[in-house]
């Protein structure tokens, strides 16, 4: 399966070349031999946090640093945003710092900034969430059928970080952030392959929620999912104090996943190339700091 977004720099459709896509074929593809390994190892793989973890201490191991080079070669990763030069291991580079300079972030406190490189999907307000042509449960994913009913009625976005991407996460506004909430689950892939066949993934895998009270967007629930390979989720920022726009709010370590932003009706209108690109069935690369959408009703 060929995985497509647009780089909205360009508007251009590109081809993604996707870290472990032999594994993820095999484990995720639509052939016999793919459902078999598929119901024999997705148990292990996905339950049993140890698998996670192991593969997550190697990566942190000094012997992983020999990867970073020929990494960001067969990636075509931009070192020159990066502010050390110098990595202790795979992990360290994988939770790599950027230069400010390197991603402006939008000054308007009317235009939601996007929270982390990826590629995203925007759902703007309806009953229903549909993603990849499948329901997707608010009340599964949030684990609380009041708030289900609370943001039944808003708005979602869907952030997928790759294996590629720099992997710290950000307050997309000015607001007030809870101590995040952890929801325990398995860690399976967050890839598109994952998601076509089983959106409900997004509500089974491990993940942590922040609720943000903010002036301009209401209250936004801030989601982080961990996903294959992703040990651990870690939140740097200070529950019940205020952020500025940009503030950091945490990093995954190794690993591919996935932020979901969640709004109340009424708040927030999203870019329309985002709105047009998501409507086609296709993710939209974007940088951290960039317009999201707007404010409803500015």
């Amino acid at each position: 399966m060929e995985i497509t977004f647009i780089e909205r720099k360009t508007g251009k459709r590109c081809v993604e070349k996707v870290y472990g896509h032999k594994v993820l074929s095999l484990l995720y593809g639509d052939g016999f031999w793919n459902r078999l390994f598929s119901a024999l190892l997705l148990p292990l793989l996905a339950h049993v946090p140890f698998f996670s973890h192991l593969y997550g201490f190697l990566q942190k191991r000094p012997r992983s640093a020999r990867k970073v080079a020929p990494f960001i070669e067969a990636y075509g990763i931009d070192a020159s945003e990066f502010v050390e030069d110098r990595f202790s291991s795979f992990n360290d580079f994988f939770i790599r710092r950027l230069k400010s300079e390197k991603r402006p972030i939008i000054a308007d406190p009317r235009i939601l900034a996007t929270p982390a490189d990826g590629r995203y999907l925007v759902y703007p307000q309806f009953d229903r969430f549909f993603v990849k042509g499948q329901e997707f449960s608010l009340t599964a994913f949030l684990s609380d059928s009041a708030m289900a009913h609370r943001f039944a009625e808003g708005a979602m976005a869907i952030v997928r970080l790759c294996p590629t991407d720099y992997h710290r996460f950000h307050f997309p506004c000015d607001g007030t952030p809870s101590k995040a909430r952890l929801i325990n689950g398995p860690l399976y892939s967050v890839n598109p392959m994952a998601l076509r066949k089983k959106v409900a993934i997004l509500s089974e895998n491990k993940r942590m929620i922040t609720e943000i009270e903010t002036d301009l967007f209401g209250t936004i629930f801030y989601t982080e999912v961990g996903a294959t390979s992703v040990g651990s989720i870690h939140q740097t920022y200070a529950p019940e104090k205020p952020v500025r726009k940009g503030d950091e709010k945490g990093y995954f370590e190794f690993g591919g996943s996935c932020l979901v932003l969640l709004f109340e009706k009424d708040r927030i209108v999203f870019d329309p190339d985002l709105v047009k690109n998501t409507q086609e069935g296709l993710e939209t690369r974007i940088n951290f700091g960039e317009s999201l959408g707007r404010a409803f009703g500015s």
